[in-house]
């Protein structure tokens, strides 16, 4: 008989879980969570629109069966739609030792970057590709995808141009979906765009005035241009010029930097990741020198460790939204680090000289169909091209694209009259006989005098450019070097494969391996996100089964699974706050409210919404500060759009008055965000739908188990209530326009209305309809395997371990706030400003040192500076998360013998730490505290001792001298 997965999953068992309930003080798991959430928001169990509760747990082998069974129903044909997405070969030494290596997928956003070297090392190789690529001096660590990237781009120009014009310049040959992205966000900001065909533009001059430009490059036509002259007569006059680029292209034709951008922007999918129906994969951003503080997300710079050697680290955190919160250059919280490093690590094994091979295959392959289709006496619209051309079937577009999905390929239909068709590394000379065939071009090929097929590329754009240049693209060719390479890189760096990270607000728990399981399948990796529907019917139930479930759990009515990022999600929940007000005729309702405790990225986001933020105070216990926001409310009356409060709290409570909260701002007519990042805290016992939120967005990555990977990838559903389903993000090339709906309309929400669809008709959120479709099954296995009963329990024990690690630590270190029955939520901030005014020690000396007893630090000095919050998730047994308690206890002491005189302050554990092997062999020990103290603080460490390989890094350094490319080899000798 199959154990319960919730056995598997929840790390506490039942003797562990009475012990930890008598440090406590309770009796049981359901009284302590009950005794900390506010009776006036629970609920007995969840309710589904037909009274029933969620399916009945699964076991493992049954969730993987029912898996394989939606799986079936999807369709793998040979993709020739494009658009930016292509299929591709992940070296299987990169499938086997990146993706489904929990080394690399279980890490977290690398803030602690002693021990995080490898992830580190893999993202600077893949900014220095992007660099190398598009020939511009800087790119950061990765964005979401291709045509979010673009809107960056955009908002970019925005703040980099003195230009007072709000126009935005578009090449009419941009990729589809891009279009509606910059669409929808360029309205939020006020920006016009204006859809020009600059490869048409004779006299640039007709530009007139505008902040910057964008190109395709090739354009989604396929077409290759020089658009030199258009870029520099947009620079003339002040704006700048974003490109959008196709890395593979780019080793064959002239980089963008050459051409005169300011800013690059695309995607490295065809590096090695597979489609997935759309995601995730890794966008990139580059920019010329002078721009590097205007970059949105992420950027990996190279400093010094306290020995002076080179170690890496992020740089220009100042610019990030968690610290300028509504003066944040973006609101992006997570990146796409996982797939950033499988695109980087692509370049590493294939090298300069394989990517081109691949390119001239690529280039070679859409020559040879060219050929054919003109001898067939086909109408082929290609005057230059890289690897996708149109073709012209007047009248036939229909007929001819059915025909070559009957033989196993998917075109593009442009319109009744024109296809596109585009090949990648994958396509053979068998899959052009198949279209060729759909054309009733059978025999062709037998006319193709192939050596002699012209080249589609302009001889003016032919790249004379190194790139690549460093010794990492040049070294690794063998499978054995690969592999050797990706497991030094693991070995530097601590996941969860290694022990707990107690990071508070990220919720770092397991992700089951039958969770992960089917991510790799063909009939989920190997799919077109712009797919005919027919061939996507398993994807599109198991969306449809998770939205239902995820209303399920919320108490919303209808769910998006489009954002593919929390921060994403955020966004959209108040683009569809704002469309809802401007659909009722208010106009001047701007103003977002949010609490001063608030997730960084939530002023960001209302920025981006249009919103004006105003702050609204919090008491000393943590809590919103009920007369601030009345007097706000008052202040600003007819202009509330929003309110955003998370809940638990960001201080780790559940507030009291939520109920009151909410009921304030409908009163005042406006709307009420409810951040989801914390409902792993909530789970079965509360719903936000039904203590007054409007619209939430969730954190499949925190909640639901899909794993960070090292700062990505991620997933933010936003869920709302029936009368913002309607402005919800859509998407022109969804399969489908409708999305399941549990009430008729708002009042409803409680009655027994029968469960139907509605359209989701805001603007897009993400290039793809369903974001990043392909690590949904992960959550859906999780919610399958979990149960309601099973989710509900999880909730239980993630609270029993915070309070449990509070109640242990609260006599060395304070807990800074705590609700009702003093109780806290899922996560507890430890305060070490007493300690550090007691003794000198610093909330950062605290954190290296546990790197020493051999953890990962908890969130440091979020949300207040000077703490440690810390969240122990559900997933750790009894002995781990004892091991920690014991670790922070055994620190206090060594910061006790500080303030006692036993170790000078500027010469002891904590300040010196971390310690590595090098620091305790080499020269003489000169420090007042023994080899042993220093790495072995336990004994326990002795066998089983995780070795960071630098010392302390210095930050300021890393940004008074910024390099954030591959520093030459020597370097690290």
């Amino acid at each position: 008989m199959s154990v319960p997965f919730t056995q598997r999953h929840i790390g506490t068992d039942a003797s562990a879980q009475s012990r930890m309930l008598g440090t406590v003080g309770y009796d049981s798991l359901d009284e302590l969570v009950n005794a900390a959430i506010p009776p006036s928001i629970h609920v007995d169990r969840f309710r589904a629109p037909d009274d029933s509760v969620l399916p009945p747990a699964a076991t493992e082998p049954e969730a993987i069966s029912e898996l394989r069974a939606l799986a079936s129903r999807n369709t793998v044909k040979r993709s020739m739609i494009g658009l930016g997405y292509y299929d591709t070969v992940t070296p299987a030494v990169i499938k086997r030792n990146v993706l489904e290596n929990p080394s690399w997928y279980t890490a977290y956003t690398p803030y602690q970057p002693e021990i995080s070297q490898g992830r580190l090392e893999a993202l600077i190789n893949f900014q220095t590709m992007v660099a190398d690529l598009t020939g511009l001096t800087t790119a950061n660590a990765s964005m979401l995808d291709e045509s979010t990237a673009v809107v960056e781009g955009m908002l970019l120009a925005r703040r980099a141009s003195k230009v007072a014009s709000r126009r935005f310049i578009v090449d009419a040959d941009t990729m589809p979906q891009t279009k509606a992205l910059l669409a929808s966000r360029a309205a939020a900001v006020g920006i016009e765009l204006v859809e020009v065909a600059l490869v048409e533009l004779v006299e640039t001059t007709g530009l007139g005035e505008h902040f910057g430009v964008f190109i395709q490059y090739p354009g989604a036509s396929g077409r290759v241009w020089n658009p030199a002259p258009v870029i520099a007569a947009s620079k003339a006059q002040g704006a700048l010029a974003v490109v959008a680029a196709d890395l593979l292209a780019l080793t064959l034709i002239t980089s963008p930097g050459e051409l005169g951008a300011d800013v690059a922007v695309g995607t490295s999918q065809r590096f090695g990741v597979p489609m997935g129906f759309g995601g995730p994969h890794a966008g990139y951003m580059a920019v010329r020198a002078g721009l590097e503080r205007q970059l949105p997300g992420r950027l990996v710079g190279v400093s010094v460790d306290a020995a002076g050697h080179p170690a890496y680290r992020l740089s220009l955190q100042v610019r990030e939204q968690h610290i300028r919160r509504d003066k944040a250059t973006s609101n992006i919280c997570t990146a796409q680090v996982l797939l950033a490093v499988m695109a980087g690590m692509y370049a590493v094994y294939h090298g300069p000289d394989g990517l081109a091979a691949i390119a001239r295959q690529v280039h070679e392959r859409a020559g040879q169909l060219v050929a054919a289709l003109r001898v067939a006496g086909v109408d082929v619209d290609a005057q230059t091209y890289f690897d996708t051309v149109r073709v012209s079937v007047p009248g036939r577009a229909a007929a001819v694209t059915a025909a070559a999905a009957d033989a196993g390929v998917n075109l593009y239909q442009v319109d009744a009259d024109t296809i596109g068709l585009s090949v990648d590394e994958t396509t053979t000379v068998a899959d052009l006989t198949r279209v060729l065939g759909a054309f009733g071009a059978r025999d062709s090929f037998g006319h193709v005098d192939l050596p002699t097929i012209p080249s589609g590329l302009p001889d003016e754009l032919a790249r004379t450019t190194e790139y690549l240049t460093h010794a990492v693209f040049n070294t690794h060719r063998s499978e054995t070097s690969m592999m050797r390479y990706l497991k030094r890189l693991a070995d530097y760096d601590y996941a969860l494969d290694r022990g707990m990270i107690p990071l508070g607000s990220c919720t770092m728990k397991l992700n089951a391996a039958t969770e992960m399981e089917s991510i790799t399948w063909p009939e989920f990796a190997g799919i077109h996100p712009f797919a005919p529907r027919a061939d996507v019917e398993g994807y599109l139930d198991l969306i449809g089964q998770l939205e239902t479930w995820l209303t399920d759990v919320t108490g919303y009515d209808s769910v998006s699974l489009q954002p593919n990022a929390g921060s994403q999600g955020e966004l959209a929940g108040l683009l569809a706050i704002r469309g809802y007000h401007l659909s009722r005729g208010d106009v001047d309702r701007t103003i977002c409210l949010i609490p001063s405790s608030a997730h960084g990225t939530n002023a960001a986001s209302a920025v981006l919404a249009g919103m004006k933020v105003v702050v609204v105070a919090c008491d000393e216990l943590g809590n919103v500060d009920l007369d601030d926001l009345r007097a706000k409310i008052t202040q600003h009356a007819a202009a509330i759009a929003a309110l955003m409060i998370t809940y638990p709290s960001t201080h780790g409570v559940y507030e009291h008055e939520v109920s009151a909260i909410c009921a304030a701002v409908h009163d005042a007519g406006g709307q009420v965000y409810v951040d989801g990042a914390n409902l792993n805290a909530l789970l079965g016992f509360a719903r936000f739908g039904d203590f007054g939120g409007d619209v939430s967005h969730l954190n499949l990555h925190k909640t639901f188990c899909i794993p960070h990977g090292g700062g990505g990838p991620g997933v933010g559903p936003v869920a709302a209530k029936a009368h913002l389903a309607p402005f919800l993000p859509g998407h022109p090339l969804a399969q489908g326009a409708e999305h399941y709906l549990r009430s008729s309309d708002r009042a409803g929400v409680d009655s027994d209305d029968v469960a139907g669809t509605i359209v989701h008709a805001g603007g897009p959120v993400s290039a793809a309809p369903y974001g990043s479709p392909s690590i949904l099954p992960i959550s859906w296995a999780y919610v399958r395997m979990m149960g309601a009963d099973g989710l509900k329990q999880a909730t239980g024990a993630a609270v029993l371990a915070a309070n449990y690690v509070a109640a242990r630590l609260r006599d060395s270190f304070p807990v800074l706030y705590a609700g009702d029955n003093g109780l806290v939520a899922h996560e507890c901030i430890l305060d070490l400003r007493p300690l550090t005014e007691a003794t000198g020690v610093t909330v950062d000396d605290v954190a290296k040192r546990l790197i020493d007893y051999g953890f990962h630090a908890p969130t440091m000095s979020f949300p207040v500076a000077g703490t440690l919050m810390v969240e122990p998730t559900e997933s750790e047994d009894l002995a781990e998360i004892d091991r920690f308690v014991d670790a922070m206890i055994a620190i206090k002491g060594e910061a006790d013998a500080v303030a006692g005189g036993t170790w000078p302050a500027d010469d002891n554990p904590l300040r010196n730490a971390p310690h590595t092997a090098q620091s305790v062999i080499e020269g003489e020990w000169e420090h007042p505290y023994d080899r042993p103290t220093a790495v072995y603080p336990v004994h326990t460490l002795v066998r089983n001792k995780y070795w960071p390989p630098v010392r302390r890094i210095d930050q300021a350094y890393g940004d008074r001298n910024l390099v954030c490319a591959c520093p030459p080899p020597e370097a690290f000798e």
